[in-house]
């Protein structure tokens, strides 16, 4: 595919570098491992437009099967704003979406755009920053997640996300520097997991999924104290969960800013009330 004198290809694995290089430029604080993983969910989902051989823009559009996609990393170095090229992208992505529901998380300045597309607003989500620190309270429930098996935590995730991601989850959930927890019950029932991993500032906790407000703290605390001590953490929190966002409050964790997730096509089924920190903003 091209835009004029700009050609699309589907990026290859080691381009995945540039595009999260270009977001860290744009403040989005990637994962220091997030290509790996971002190409395991979906290898032919990213998109890569170069000029006379230079890389000017991107686009990922990851196909997590044929009900459900999710657009992100869409941007444009500034050297080539302004000449079609983004509205080129934007339909690359949209034509691979297409037969699919389609999930974004955008700047709300842009919430009028991508409404032109046929998007609708379902609700906001808040970047929270504190500052990592020992767990006061640990809890003997809360266990290396690499202890369970697969299948249980794929099983579980699909509670808090609307298509299983198995090439996904299993590079994320094996982060390289990351910690990834799970809460066990009594007879040995997954009830909530959380992964933390290295950003370019500090580490990001997401997903951070849960059956109840007291499980998330016991998981959340206990990633907080996983992250070098003296450095930021992050959690990217649902506005429409409100025990999400007494989470956030009670441990004094500030909002930075704000996404606005949107959908094309209904809104899938998700349990909400066990979400208490998305993934990523780039893969939803």
């Amino acid at each position: 595919m091209s835009a004029g004198a700009y050609p699309i290809h589907t990026m290859a694995k080691a381009d995945l570098a540039l595009a999260l290089a270009w977001a860290s430029d744009e403040g989005w604080n990637p994962g220091l491992a997030d290509g790996p993983a971002f190409h395991a969910a979906d290898p032919d989902g990213f998109l890569l437009a170069r000029r006379d051989g230079v890389a000017a823009g991107c686009v990922s559009l990851v196909r997590y099967d044929d009900r459900y996609a999710f657009l992100g990393l869409y941007l444009v170095q500034p050297a080539f704003r302004g000449q079609g090229l983004g509205r080129a992208l934007w339909q690359a992505a949209l034509e691979r979406g297409q037969g699919c529901v389609i999930g974004l998380d955008g700047v709300p300045a842009r919430q009028d755009d991508y409404r032109a597309a046929g998007f609708v607003l379902a609700h906001r989500n808040l970047r929270f920053a504190g500052m990592a620190a020992p767990d006061p309270r640990p809890e003997p429930a809360v266990t290396e997640l690499a202890d369970l098996p697969f299948e249980q935590v794929l099983a579980y995730d699909r509670h808090g996300f609307p298509s299983h991601r198995p090439h996904f989850l299993k590079a994320w959930t094996h982060y390289p520097g990351g910690c990834a927890l799970a809460y066990e019950g009594d007879d040995g029932e997954l009830q909530g997991y959380g992964v933390l991993r290295p950003c370019v500032t500090g580490s990001r906790i997401g997903p951070l999924f849960a059956d109840t407000p007291e499980i998330a703290d016991a998981l959340f605390r206990a990633l907080r104290a996983a992250a070098p001590a003296g450095t930021p953490v992050y959690l990217d929190v649902p506005e429409n969960q409100p025990q999400a966002m007494a989470l956030a409050q009670r441990y004094g964790l500030q909002p930075q800013f704000e996404t606005a997730r949107m959908y094309r096509g209904d809104a899938p089924e998700v349990d909400a009330t066990r979400i208490y920190g998305v993934t990523t903003f780039e893969l939803g």
